[in-house]
């Protein structure tokens, strides 16, 4: 049974946050709820008809994320043991120097990730960090890997500069469906989280975004979530589909566990209204165990988080990983030795 929760009051969004998806294919709250409420062999049929039409079933794409500045954030997420607001055990750290960043994208490359995603715990990174991560998507790029950032909210000109460094995605999650923002978040706008999308892809930079579902939210809330991001102009080249991860000192850390079909289905929903963005398994996965992995790659589902840590919990280790892949007969884009072929 789902159970709403109350952080702040909700805010109403703006008219300017619905998408405008002009020319584009567009998948209605409605319609997005009807997939959602299909009996689950219908969903996955459809799910994976549609992945076969755009991929190789049995390949995944694997991501390696690191916190490269950890904590201090002045944002009230309520799912994030990294805000300032929240007592949780994560201190705040400097921004990693890049001969650390090099030995870890190095490490990534080895165990078979083909992108390196860096996360900043900044509200909005300031001119003097754009500069600090450009030389770090240097090194990740020098070492031969696709580089992505997430920092935040950016102000014009900032992802033109990481743009020109050679960063190739940033990623920046809607979170959830515009009317349960005002239950998770007080201290920025969903319109702010739009307005970044809007920069980077302006900018030419591939777009990264996704949200969380086992935050309370309905059914109904995940299908808003699911038709923000299929309606935006260009739907993002990659969707994370994050499931909660309660950490012990934030708003939600007694939220009561979310039926992990539930997860299944809105991966396969992403998969059908997004049919050839990259739907990664993110965060929380770790909780769900091999079987229901199972079922999100048959979903759909085709890259993941790869390595023993996202940002700062915990995460399948690679062995574990590859383990699993090599049961599903599954196997790396980069092809990585000791995997199914």
């Amino acid at each position: 049974m789902e159970h709403p929760i109350t952080l702040h009051p909700r805010r109403p969004v703006a008219p300017s946050a619905a998408p405008a998806a002009a020319g584009a294919e567009r998948w209605s709250v409605d319609a997005i709820e009807a997939l959602l409420n299909l009996p689950f062999n219908d969903l996955m049929w459809q799910a994976q008809q549609v992945h076969r039409q755009h991929f190789d079933p049995n390949e995944v794409e694997l991501a390696t994320l690191l916190s490269v500045k950890t904590g201090g954030c002045p944002e009230d997420c309520g799912y994030c043991p990294q805000s300032v607001h929240y007592d949780t055990g994560v201190k705040a750290e400097k921004l990693m120097a890049s001969g650390e960043v090099r030995a870890a994208a190095e490490a990534a490359r080895h165990a078979g990730a083909t992108r390196f995603c860096m996360g900043a715990a900044w509200r909005a990174p300031k001119d003097r960090d754009i500069d600090a991560v450009a030389e770090l998507v240097r090194t990740v790029k020098d070492v031969g890997l696709e580089a992505c950032v997430t920092l935040g909210m950016l102000a014009d000109g900032q992802v033109e500069r990481l743009r020109d460094a050679g960063l190739d995605y940033y990623n920046h999650n809607l979170d959830c469906a515009p009317d349960f923002y005002g239950e998770v978040i007080s201290t920025r706008d969903y319109q702010d989280r739009l307005d970044t999308l809007e920069r980077v892809r302006g900018a030419g930079v591939k777009v990264c975004s996704g949200g969380i579902v086992g935050m309370g939210e309905s059914r109904r809330h995940r299908a808003g979530l699911i038709a923000q991001l299929a309606n935006l102009p260009e739907y993002p080249e990659s969707v994370p589909i994050n499931h909660l991860v309660k950490v012990e000192g934030t708003p939600l850390a007694q939220q009561p566990d979310l039926d992990p079909f539930e997860w299944v289905r809105v991966i396969a929903a992403a998969r059908i209204t997004m049919p050839t963005a990259r739907v990664r398994l993110s965060a929380g996965r770790q909780q769900q165990g091999d079987a229901v992995q199972a079922l999100a790659f048959l979903a759909g589902a085709n890259s993941v988080f790869y390595g023993d840590k996202l940002l700062v919990t915990g995460n399948p280790d690679v062995a574990a990983d590859r383990a699993l892949f090599d049961r599903l007969g599954m196997s790396s884009r980069a092809g990585v030795p000791g995997m199914g072929v």
